[in-house]
Order: structure tokens, then sequence, then C-alpha cells
């Protein structure tokens, strides 16, 4: 083993000073295929460099290999559960399963696949050693994770429901770097979608029967009473409120996760679920006024609203502090139908890519993923429209004038008398015209945020 680390040291050392810098590392294993990103090298090198002198010579070098393999091995013999030197698919499963993460034995299979360098459906330890060398993970639970990020099976990624982080990314840093890529990345999609955003609250608090508002007379009202500028109004608000938002959310999911599991247990997919639409709920009772401002901007005539401040002030004034909470309860509502089903779709999508279209790797690729991200989120949505509806209504009604004040049962019971079922949906065209524009702008900038911030790909 030493003659092939040895070999390799002086393969990699380009200029043959007998020392290894990172652009050296970088290029050397980019060549042999065995890193992805530039952060994976500076791990390896920061780790590496004992005495720190911005080089990694001969004897460093070998001692982290060695190291490395003793992690390794390590690793491996706790995924061979029947100690005959192999890992099988039936392993692969079990292990996952301890780490609250279900996956069948085909999917098993397409992991083995992409390590399996003989196509013998097992994984030897020259195998496993080959696969890992130059991947920076240290235990069981960070190859899961490496497995995860690399494969696609990293199951309920939503709107509603925060990420993941391991404490590797807490104690470096990444993870406030991805929230605030995040942020960024939400703030310009909004942005990029305000305009069909407004006309679909317009349509949710003006669209009935009597007088139907159609996406093209609905933007062309807009811009005659406002100008083009009144497409985004509302939207400040709207953008403002993703810092307090995920905030709040990240650190009510912590506190659940850790109300539902036991010390050292993994998350499954029901806990997190439930974490995340609590969270989510949490999250809400801090913003939601920002969210009655929102509706109020984006309905409110033209000089009605100096800003958001005076928005607020008015409201406070003339209704009282309740009106701040006005169409509450169906908006916590409305958070259970979409969680639940956005994840479930999530899940159901990719388990059925893995094992019909998945061949000689498990990474669906970004198409697929945001495909399958955007179909769930859709799904989410028309589950929980009504209720979204309804809420709306219910902030606006204040600004209706001889619109009687109904709380949610007396408005679903109204619009269903008036306009019928339908009623219930109007305003959903614009809301799933900006689903794609959203997901394609929100990744766009979020991937390219999160090279700017230096977060480690994974």
């Amino acid at each position: 083993m030493d003659s092939l680390y040895g070999d390799l040291f002086w393969y990699l050392d380009y200029n043959e000073d007998g020392a290894l810098d990172i652009s050296e590392l970088q290029e050397g294993v980019e060549d042999i295929g065995a890193i992805q990103s530039l952060e994976e090298a500076k791990k390896i090198f920061t780790t590496g460099d004992v005495n720190k002198d911005g080089k990694l010579d001969f004897e460093e070098f070998m001692k982290y290999l060695k190291d490395h393999e003793k992690k390794m091995k390590l690793a491996f013999k706790s995924l061979d559960k029947n100690n005959d030197g192999k890992i099988e698919a039936s392993e692969i499963v079990q292990s996952l399963q301890t780490l609250g993460l279900t996956i069948s034995e085909q999917q098993a299979e397409l992991i083995l696949q992409s390590i399996d360098a003989d196509g013998t459906m097992t994984v030897d330890w020259n195998e496993w050693r080959d696969y890992f060398l130059f991947n920076p993970v240290t235990d069981i639970e960070e190859i899961i994770r490496f497995w995860k990020h690399s494969t696609g099976i990293d199951i309920g990624d939503s709107l509603t429901i925060p990420d993941e982080f391991t404490e590797d990314e807490k104690k470096s840093g990444q993870w406030w770097r991805q929230l605030l890529a995040g942020g960024i990345a939400g703030a310009v999609s909004r942005t990029s979608t305000a305009p069909l955003d407004r006309l679909k609250i317009m349509m949710q608090v003006h669209g009935s029967k009597s007088d139907k508002m159609n996406i093209f007379g609905g933007f062309r009202q807009m811009v005659k009473e406002g100008g083009i500028r009144s497409l985004w109004r509302g939207n400040g608000t709207n953008v403002i409120k993703i810092a307090p938002e995920t905030a709040v959310k990240f650190w009510a999911y912590e506190q659940y996760k850790k109300l539902l599991t036991e010390e050292g247990q993994k998350i499954g997919t029901f806990e997190r679920f439930i974490s995340g639409s609590m969270a989510g709920a949490t999250a809400q009772t801090f913003i939601y006024p920002m969210e009655v401002m929102k509706t109020r901007l984006a309905v409110g005539k033209t000089g009605q609203y100096s800003g958001i401040y005076d928005c607020a002030k008015k409201i406070l004034k003339h209704e009282g502090l309740g009106a701040f909470y006005k169409g509450y309860v169906p908006n916590l509502l409305g958070i259970i139908p979409y969680a639940g089903i956005d994840l479930a779709v999530y899940e159901l999508l990719k388990s059925y890519w893995l094992d019909n279209f998945a061949k000689d790797s498990v990474n669906p690729g970004v198409m697929v993923l945001l495909g399958c991200g955007a179909l769930s989120s859709t799904c989410g949505q028309l589950a929980s429209y009504p209720l979204a509806l309804v809420r709306t209504r219910m902030q606006a009604q204040a600004m209706l004038e001889g619109s009687p004040q109904l709380n949610m049962v007396g408005l679903f019971r109204r619009i269903i008398s008036k306009e019928g079922v339908p009623g219930l949906y109007r305003g959903i065209t614009p809301n799933f015209m900006k689903v794609l524009p959203a997901v394609g702008i929100s990744y766009v900038v979020y991937e390219n945020m999160k090279q700017t911030l230096g977060v480690t790909q994974k």
C-alpha cells in the first residue's frame, strides 16, 4: 500500500520539488476523477498540512492517507454486517434504515453500481478505498450524506421544510452561508415573478362571477391604474420577510427535532414532516403581520399607502392590532396539506425515477431534481390553495367597500354559494405560471451565490 501511495505522491508532484501545493493537489486529483471541488481539496490540504507551511510534504501526504484509510476501514466494517469482506445491497439498506433513511434494495444496487469497479454487484475493500480515497468524509454518517448529495436520494427538501445540516457544516459556518445564498436567491426570484404574484392576489380578492378578471385584463388594469411600477407593489414586504422567516424557521426546526427524537437518533421522514410543519407555523406566527401588509399593499390603489410603515400605521389606527392577524387560521391550516403533499410527491417522483430511469448512475441530475421540486410544490399548492385564497380574502376584506367581515367558515360558504367550487381556485393560473421561472431563477442564483460565499460543494 505504501508503494501505491508513494507512486501517487510523485504523480501529483508536477514540479518535482518534493512537496504538494493546493493547486497541484486539486489538479492532480481532478485528473484522476477523485474530487469534484476546490473546497474538497482544501479540506484534505488543511487536515494533512500538520506543520501549516502551506505545502504537503511526502510524510504528511502518507500520514493523511493512512489515517484516512483507517477511518474508511472502520466505515467499511460497520457496513459489512456479515463480515464476508464485501458490501451487498441488503447491507446498505440495513445501514441506511438505522440512519432514518428508507430505500428499496433496487435503489441500494444503484448506489453499489456507482462504487463497484469490477461489475460483481458487491463492493470489496479495495473498491471502497479507491472510491473514497480523496473524498474527505470521516465516518459512516458523512458517507451516507455524501451519497444523499451525489445520488439524489435525499428525500424531502421542500419549500416549507428546512434543510438538514451536518455537525461539520454547523461548526464550519457553511449552514449560514447556505441560508444566506437561499435568501438572496429567494429575493431575486420573488422580484422577478412579482407581477404574476400581484395578479394572483388581485384575482383572489376581486375575481368573481360578476366581475371576471383574466390574466391579460388584469395586467392591463394594473398598469392603467398605477403604471408599470405598480406591478411590483407589495414585493418589498415579500422580500424583507425572507430573513426573519428563514431565521425563525431554522431555529424552530432544530428545537422541534430535539423534542421529537431521542439524543443521537437520526430523524425519519415523518419526524421531519412534523418538525418542518411546526417550524413553518412558528415562523408564520412571527412574520404574519408582514403577510397582511403585503396583501394590503398589493391590493391598494395608487397613493393609498406611501410604504410599509404607512400601511402598518393606518391598519393599526383604523382597525387595531387584531387586523394584523386576519386570515391567520386558514394560513396555519394550509401548512399541513402543503408540506405533507410536497414531501410525499417529491419522495414518490424520486423513487420512481430511481427505479425506472437510473442506469449507470443514481444521480438524476439538475433538471430532474428541479422538475421533481417544481411538480411537488405545485401539487402542494393545489391542495392548500382554497385555504390560501380564503386567507387572502380575509386579509383584504376590510378594504372592500360594502363587503361583510366574514370569518373563515363564512367566507368558504359565501364563495361556494356565489362562485361554486372554481371560485376557491381564482388566481391559480398566474400562480402556476410563476412556478417554473421561480424555480429556475432561484436555482441559478443559489448556485452562483454558493460559489461567491465559498460554500463547500459535496
